[in-house]
């Protein structure tokens, strides 16, 4: 039986409690009214099942919330207004004034923009930014004040994976937290808790929203004292949580995930190899192909792969800029993970400073590229057309 596929579509949804409703209602009410006192001293704010106010918790919500614990084998999860908010969430959460963090350096850039402008000014932080891919960089790096490493695999830009057992080891072993976005895998693809990372974050703008209409984030952890205090003192306090009509669209998209994911996988596999034999493509970047220089440890980790992956042309970087914009059923934006396909040169602008502190001196000519369902065909003959006019 598979228990994902389960969670995705039943989980949560109690039918005797909303009138046999396939579709549990949206609850667009800011608070709960009890029949005494008593009952309402009593009520727990953050029992699954118990409401008192919106900005703690609302029963739409809660259901979007259990199906991703239980995808993710967490105690508990909590969504946010956005995927930032999460994320800042669980590095405020687990640091303090003084807590020194290690990170990788391509990480999401505006997580690593909110260590670097907020984190380490005016909370006296301090950063260790690492590549990811050795590990006696993350023992070396460790140091008492240590409170925090932050991971993404696989990571931006070009897709390289960590050892995220391997890292989670050395963490426990000096007392010290993991978080991971986990957004391009998704729980379908890659469990990190059950690799022994304490935190997991997804941005539901992209696979678990699916549909470029959400703008959201979720934390899940086995702790459940965790997860108990980021709600308490991190989204109740600062107000992110998510709206009741975001959350019922999470659920929507939830029930969809595995099929969604299933076609993006198929199509990027086909792209990526069309890609990899083109003459005018110097390298591609993707996690399913068998020349990723980590396939060993994608194997280790991850049971699939999604529609992203990035490749460099044999050409200059202006070469790259005029790619995308004869591309036709690719948009040019930033996300992904929703229906449409996109392409961008995220680097294009960057500084030598900027490439040379993320190891990518040729980052300026890297193409991003998203296939969403279009066809596979279709995204073939798209991007065969563009690079014929190079």
């Amino acid at each position: 039986m598979n228990d994902d596929l389960l969670a995705l579509t039943h989980t949560g949804d109690d039918y005797d409690k909303y009138f046999g409703a396939v579709v549990p209602p949206v609850f667009m009410n800011s608070l709960h009214i009890f029949k005494t006192f008593e009952q309402f001293a009593d009520t727990d704010p953050f029992d699954e099942d118990k409401f008192v106010y919106g900005r703690v918790a609302n029963p739409t919500v809660v259901i979007a919330e259990k199906k991703i614990a239980q995808l993710e084998n967490g105690a508990r999860a909590a969504i946010f207004s956005s995927g930032m908010a999460a994320a800042a969430s669980a590095i405020m959460a687990t640091c303090k004034s003084g807590s020194h963090i290690i990170c990788l350096r391509n990480i999401y850039q505006p997580v690593r923009r909110f260590l670097s402008t907020f984190c380490i000014p005016k909370l006296s932080m301090s950063v260790t930014w690492v590549s990811g891919q050795d590990l006696s960089e993350f023992e070396h790096a460790i140091r008492p004040e240590t409170s925090l490493i932050i991971l993404e695999s696989p990571a931006t830009f070009i897709f390289t994976v960590t050892d995220i057992r391997a890292v989670a080891d050395i963490a426990k072993k000096h007392g010290v937290r993991t978080y991971i976005d986990n957004s391009y895998c998704t729980p379908l693809f890659q469990k990190p808790l059950d690799l022994g990372v304490d935190i997991s974050m997804h941005t539901m703008s992209k696979y678990l929203g699916g549909h470029s209409d959400i703008i959201g984030g979720v934390l899940v952890s086995k702790d459940d004292t965790l997860m108990r205090s980021i709600m308490s003192e991190m989204r109740e306090w600062f107000g992110g949580i998510i709206g009741p009509m975001e959350g019922w669209l999470v659920t929507r998209s939830l029930r969809t995930l595995a099929v969604r994911l299933k076609q993006h996988q198929e199509t990027a596999m086909e792209v990526a190899a069309f890609l990899e034999r083109h003459p005018k493509v110097r390298r591609v970047n993707y996690t399913g192909l068998g020349s990723h220089p980590q396939a060993d440890i994608i194997a280790k980790q991850q049971t699939g792969h999604t529609g992203l992956m990035s490749f460099l042309l044999d050409a200059p970087p202006e070469a790259a800029v005029k790619l995308i914009n004869e591309l036709k059923l690719f948009g040019i934006g930033v996300s992904w993970g929703g229906f449409e396909s996109l392409a961008l040169t995220p680097l294009y602008t960057a500084s030598d400073e900027e490439l040379a502190f993320l190891s990518l001196p040729d980052g300026r000519g890297l193409i991003r590229l998203y296939c969403g369902l279009e066809g596979t065909g279709n995204l073939i003959e798209d991007l065969e057309q563009a690079l014929n006019r190079l």
